[in-house]
């Protein structure tokens, strides 16, 4: 089994900058209607971004994210953080560390859908 999460986007150029620039994601697909990243350590680790008003998105779905939001772990949060203020990222919450391990930051993408960027946290 296979899960690839996908996205809408309505610019697919904006929004594969993002991705790139800002977690270093491998482009493996290209077209003016759709992009598939994948992680930098792993290729089987995928996520997509489909024009928003493509016919295969049917149309009650193409509407701005809500209700969700995708996490990415990463080794450095803070790392991640500073990338993100030099790109001038919208902070939505600047990192915490939270009760369940993780220390994250929450963002949001071009396409208005909220990024939680994490890492494993331990207290001292």
């Amino acid at each position: 089994m296979r899960i690839l999460t996908n996205i809408c986007s309505d610019d697919l150029n904006k929004s594969k900058d993002f991705y790139v620039d800002l977690l270093d994601f491998k482009v493996k697909f290209d077209s003016d209607w759709y992009v598939q990243l994948c992680s930098p350590e792993d290729s089987e680790i995928e996520y997509g971004i489909i024009q928003r008003d493509h016919e295969l998105v049917p149309k009650e779905y193409q509407n701005t994210p809500n209700g969700m939001y995708v996490t990415f772990v990463v080794e450095n949060v803070d790392v991640i953080y500073e990338k993100a203020l030099k790109m001038g990222i919208d902070i939505i919450q600047e990192p915490s560390n939270e009760f369940y391990g993780q220390r994250r930051f929450l963002t949001k993408d071009p396409n208005g859908c909220l990024i939680d960027i994490c890492s494993p946290w331990q207290e001292e």
